[in-house]
């Protein structure tokens, strides 16, 4: 019924860029009504306030924008100029504190100039996915080394799968056992 910047730009920052933040503290929920019909703020104007606090503050100058960058797309990803409360929809904001962009496709060309940084989130999705399981420490050295060859080959897709399977931790992989022949 509503949308939420908050986890729409922590899917972006964990997902398509690969980084993490800590857990949040404990704090006071956000106020409820906003953006709604009758409701007088948007939830940016809340988010600013809640901002306020130093300690939410670090993670949400970094989130935040990312979110509100895709609030032009309602709960069901239609699009839409205005709030239900008749204020605009104001999807501006700022990418990893350099790339200032007003609308989602400044926020999709923002997001090319970090290409490097998507390539290295996306390999490591695609390595999570062949393997089944988690990254970890160790995979590092691989991932930078499929991320970097990609990259070398104008970031074809195509690269980035024989690269993934080419990978020490994909051609090391165990294989299921092989199914005994009944005698």
């Amino acid at each position: 019924t509503r949308t939420s910047a908050v986890d729409r730009g922590l899917w972006v920052y964990e997902k398509l860029f690969g980084e993490r933040l800590p857990d949040p503290p404990v704090v006071p929920a956000l106020e409820e009504g906003t953006g709604e019909a009758g409701a007088t703020r948007t939830f940016r104007e809340v988010l600013e306030k809640h901002r306020e606090n130093k300690q939410c503050a670090s993670c949400h100058n970094k989130i935040d924008p990312l979110g509100f960058a895709l609030e032009n797309f309602d709960p069901v990803g239609r699009w839409r100029d205005d709030y239900q409360n008749g204020q605009k929809v104001d999807s501006s904001g700022v990418l990893f504190r350099k790339h200032e962009f007003s609308t989602v496709v400044e926020f999709k060309d923002a997001i090319l100039v970090e290409k490097d940084r998507f390539t290295r989130a996306f390999v490591e999705h695609v390595l999570s996915f062949a393997l089944g399981r988690k990254m970890t420490a160790a995979d590092a050295p691989s991932l930078d080394r499929i991320a970097t060859k990609t990259k070398a080959a104008d970031y074809r897709l195509q690269t980035l799968i024989h690269e993934v399977t080419q990978s020490a931790p994909f051609v090391s992989k165990p294989r299921p056992a092989e199914k005994k022949q009944l005698r």
